[in-house]
């Protein structure tokens, strides 16, 4: 009678550990999940920004540099003028686990109506690569100076109405080289419908055009 007694005690308490560590082992798994779910990482813009002249021209962050929400992008800086060269620019959105599926941005280089189109090269709209590797889009050429007119830069973005780019773009001297410019720390949205174009005009006057991004949904 006692070794039955003794066998049953061993047997509740085997039950009761193997369903101790079966709740160990779900909340393992859960946990684990969590964590998996927490590691999502945000799309971020990127901007690929050289010089092909007198490296003056082109200030800020060159090379290139990558941002996520809920941080611009590092400044880029436009100071052409009569100087040798101008300024390589393109685009590229890195999105490791596939935020944006669905999204599209572009961009569009032209110049202004009746301008020099020498000022801007490359002329034409470009889709910014939206890959789970860091990559950019064509680049364009800004090179502007004296001769009349100036660069649109335009951004679109569609495909989805929850994606934003935010441009902020201001001047740092005279004003008149930095078409549709704000003031500092202020920006424009482009989003599903509603492209945002700025104006590089920089020439021989004082100071040049700041230029910054951020990518975020919403």
């Amino acid at each position: 009678m006692r070794k039955l007694c003794l066998t049953g005690r061993l047997r509740a308490v085997s039950g009761v550990l193997a369903a101790g560590a079966l709740i160990v082992g779900l909340s393992g798994t859960a946990a684990h999940a969590s964590e998996t779910g927490a590691l999502t990482a945000a799309a971020e813009i990127g901007i690929q920004f050289n010089p092909d002249g007198d490296a003056g021209q082109c200030g800020g962050t060159t090379g290139q540099q990558w941002g996520g929400t809920p941080d611009f992008t590092r400044s880029i800086r436009f100071d052409t003028d009569n100087r040798p060269g101008g300024c390589q620019l393109a685009f590229g959105v890195y999105d490791p686990d596939n935020t944006l599926a669905g999204a599209s941005l572009t961009y569009g280089f032209q110049a202004s109506p009746g301008g020099d189109a020498g000022q801007c090269g490359s002329q034409g709209t470009y889709r910014i690569p939206i890959q789970r590797f860091r990559t950019f889009g064509p680049s364009v050429r800004v090179d502007t100076d004296n001769r009349s007119g100036w660069c649109n830069l335009t951004f679109t973005v569609s495909g989805r109405s929850d994606v934003v780019l935010d441009v902020q773009f201001y001047a740092d001297g005279d004003g008149g080289q930095c078409v549709n410019a704000l003031p500092a720390g202020q920006y424009r949205s482009a989003f599903a419908g509603s492209p945002v174009t700025v104006g590089i005009d920089a020439d021989g006057r004082p100071g040049g055009c700041q230029f910054l991004l951020r990518l975020r949904t919403v």
